[in-house]
């Protein structure tokens, strides 16, 4: 398949910005980049407020409890405390949710996992705060927590998470949601019959946290219309608002949110955090109320990625061919719903990886459970079941005698295929060549036992070892990914361009309400701005919900979504003023665009500065942008076109591993991916980077430790992250083949890597050890045999 190809690796980066413009295909310095690098950015926790009270909660100690008295009196009596909330003092819906409004907003009779908040305090401190929050009294009568599956699917003995009938659940029981899918004939024993080889499998994925750097934290301040404005680190304004509202018992007109300085987010900034809670502080005091989290507390105060276990059995031909799959997906959504829903359906729909098989049966499903809540993390569903699906290629490829490359290309899909589900792939899906292009990329040099530098082994400056066990070993995958909101979701962005004069030259002002979380949104918007209007000088508005929704920065969708608004907006303004000068000159020329800051046209040559012809007057119009609809997936077979776009990434991973200490050093993490068109090469790099860097943790060491409910490990001390010294070399081939349904061809990049990097990196690990490791992250014990 021919397209434009570019390759990145690390050392050569900066050779894109040097030959790069401002515009799109270009990589102009990020406007954030250097104040970030410096120290000198403005996050949501530097906010400060000359009068302003510092908010905080009071957490459960149980992961399932009755609460049967809560006594506030001496924390009340604190000097300094100026409120002490419960749930008794909301003064509107006591509950909220992003797709099922199951979650209080503060605890009423029962706590459903370890950290749900009960009761808020307001200081003119911090410490007093925390010392207030100590005094507050509850007694509770502990439950034993249901944790495990089999007691969430035996309610009748265990108990319910939620009450049957409690909430408008999309499931039963202890069952939050689930999806089936049956394509083909299914999965029966005369299939069964057709295959030579079959293979099983059981899978787990652990808990694993956003880790993003920058703690929870807002600023709430009263304001004189009796509403609320809110400065607030999240991914999503307007669902945020929409949630908060009827808590507060105010119209959404009255609770203003801006975009304040977002440390991170990853899926963990999806669902609300302190946003009401800072408001219920700042209403009932009527002054302005400061919440930031601490380290520990952020653990408890997000979702995390759904934990899951999966069985999958594959059967193929003697020559490769792949005849079924019959796989199982048990995530673990803990005590609410979250995006729980969502997840289940992408898990559902993509977890049969992105290959042709004509007979497949799926269910997957959500559960309950009094373990932490779970819900929107980068890879969303697609990251559990991919390292399910991969790890059973490489069983097939074993029990076949065949290359794990080969097999996974002669049963890759490719444009013109139909997925499982029934939707036909009717964009490019050059899977097959993007394992080839990882497989052909040169290999790092094999170790130097001579000249040996401990540094680059496992263990590295620990000193651990000097060459004696260690073991090289290489490992492929590839994955699959949708873009954007799936399942008939009205999916839109909305963007406004202002286009005037400032200072002698035409400048534009973009306006949106995306939460820029470290993607680099802010940059791609500026450069449709530049691109379609011709001008040099961008700004970009402050994202509130003063303009209309940008949807979540999430599901690898804002430069689809709002960039493409973006660029409906930019092209509604260039048009409006073409047809300004059409009405006060008189012209016919049909080509007539925007270059330079001047109006022109290949026939007519330049017909008028823009300053010209805007003059003391604005331009200023916004636009929606929609993607084409989807629909549900049917509930009992799972057909229906339920996503808008798909995207893949194939990596190989190049590990070294002390098979004596069960330590592991990555040694390379090749990626190739095909990104439709690169609007910003530089940016579109650092995300297929960093989102490989996220599945390594997920492969070797993250993981939230949660035993009986109660999560052990709530600190970067324990909870382990790569740092620099983790993250090896990260070569990217960079495919650009256009979707001719996106705008500009694009497609979403940041999490396809996610979901792909994992498998490899264990692959390469099994191909080392020639252990069977079908549980992540691998921990070292795991290699040892000491679990």
């Amino acid at each position: 398949m021919s397209g434009t190809r570019t390759i990145q690796g690390q050392k050569n980066l900066q050779n894109i910005h040097q030959a790069s413009k401002d515009g799109i295909g270009g990589s102009p310095l990020r406007p954030d980049g250097t104040l970030k690098v410096k120290g000198e950015f403005a996050y949501s926790s530097d906010m400060w407020h000359e009068d302003m009270l510092w908010g905080m909660a009071l957490r459960s100690p149980h992961p399932r409890a009755n609460i049967l008295s809560v006594d506030v009196s001496e924390a009340l009596k604190v000097p300094g405390v100026y409120a002490v909330l419960t749930h008794d003092d909301i003064p509107g819906s006591k509950y909220y949710g992003l797709e099922i409004q199951d979650q209080p907003a503060l605890a009423i009779d029962k706590v459903r996992y370890h950290g749900e908040a009960i009761a808020l305090v307001a200081a003119d401190h911090p410490e007093t705060a925390r010392r207030a929050v100590k005094k507050i009294k509850v007694e509770y009568e502990v439950l034993t927590p249901i944790t495990t599956e089999e007691q969430c699917l035996d309610p009748e003995t265990y108990g319910y998470v939620h009450e049957p009938h409690e909430y408008k659940s999309h499931g039963s029981g202890n069952i939050c949601h689930s999806q089936k899918l049956v394509s083909g004939g299914g999965v029966t024993d005369e299939i069964r019959a057709m295959a030579d080889v079959i293979v099983k499998g059981t899978y787990e994925v652990g808990m694993q946290d956003q880790a993003f750097l920058g703690p929870e934290s807002g600023l709430a301040v009263p304001a004189e219309d009796g509403g609320v404005d809110l400065y607030i680190a999240t991914q999503w304004l307007h669902v945020d608002r929409q949630q908060m509202a009827p808590v507060l018992a105010l119209p959404e007109e009255k609770v203003r949110l801006t975009l304040a300085g977002v440390g991170g987010a990853f899926g963990g900034r999806e669902d609300l955090s302190m946003q009401i809670h800072a408001c219920l502080l700042a209403l009932h005091t009527g002054k302005p109320v400061k919440i930031v989290y601490s380290r520990d507390e952020s653990f408890f105060g997000h979702v995390h990625r759904h934990p899951a276990k999966m069985t999958y059995e594959h059967g193929a031909t003697r020559d490769g061919k792949l005849v079924f799959a019959d796989c199982r997906i048990v995530l673990d959504g803990g005590a609410y719903a979250s995006a729980s829903p969502a997840v289940v359906g992408n898990a559902a729909s993509l977890g049969h990886g992105p290959y042709v098989i004509p007979n497949v049966r799926m269910e997957a499903i959500a559960l309950y459970s009094n373990n932490p809540s779970c819900g929107a993390m980068r890879g969303f569903g697609a990251v559990q079941a991919c390292f399910g699906y991969e790890s059973q290629m490489d069983k097939l490829a074993a029990e076949l005698g065949m290359d794990p490359v080969e097999l996974r290309q002669i049963n890759a899909v490719t444009q013109g295929d139909f997925m499982p589900t029934g939707q036909e792939i009717d964009a490019p899906a050059p899977v097959a060549e993007l394992l080839q292009r990882v497989k052909d990329m040169p290999l790092p040099p094999p170790l130097d036992l001579e000249n040996l530098d401990v540094r680059t082994l496992p263990g590295a400056l620990s000193n651990t070892s000097h060459g004696e066990g260690i073991v090289r070993g290489i490992g492929y995958s590839v994955g699959i990914k949708n873009v954007g909101f799936s399942e008939g979701f009205d999916d839109y962005s909305t963007a406004r361009v202002r286009l005037e004069v400032i200072g002698g030259e035409p400048v534009a002002m973009v306006h949106t309400a995306m939460a820029e979380v470290g993607q680099g949104g802010v940059t791609v918007h500026a450069q449709i701005a530049r691109t379609e209007l011709g001008v040099e000088q961008v700004t970009i508005h402050p994202a509130n919900t003063e303009v209309g929704s940008a949807g979540s920065t999430s599901a690898s969708r804002q430069t689809y979504m709002t960039g493409g608004a973006v660029k409906l907006a930019a092209e509604a303004v260039k048009q409006a003023l073409i047809e300004k000068g059409r009405r006060r000159y008189g012209w016919e020329h049909k080509d007539i665009t925007l270059v330079g800051g001047k109006v022109v046209s290949e026939t007519g040559g330049v017909l008028v500065p823009m300053v010209d012809l805007l003059g003391d007057e604005a331009i200023d119009l916004t636009r929606e942008h929609h993607h084409r609809p989807t629909v549900p997936f049917d509930k009992e077979t799972g057909q229906g076109f339920g996503h808008v776009q798909y995207t893949f990434c194939a990596n190989r991973a190049v590990v070294d591993v002390d098979v004596e200490l069960g330590l592991v050093k990555v040694v390379e993490l090749t990626a190739a991916q095909d990104v439709g068109k690169a609007l910003n090469p530089l940016s579109v790099i650092g995300q297929i980077q960093g989102g490989c860097t996220q599945a390594l943790g997920l492969a070797v060491m993250e993981e939230i430790v949660v035993k009986d409910g109660k999560v052990r490990n709530a600190s970067f001390t324990d909870y382990l992250i790569p740092t620099i010294l983790d993250t090896p070399p990260i070569p990217v081939d960079m495919l650009e083949l256009p979707d001719p349904h996106a705008p500009y061809g694009l497609r979403g990049v940041g999490e396809a890597p996610t979901v792909s990097a994992t498998p490899s990196i264990v692959a390469a690990i099994r191909n080392a050890t020639g252990l069977a490791l079908n549980r992540v992250p691998v921990r070292p014990e795991h290699l040892t045999g000491t679990l």
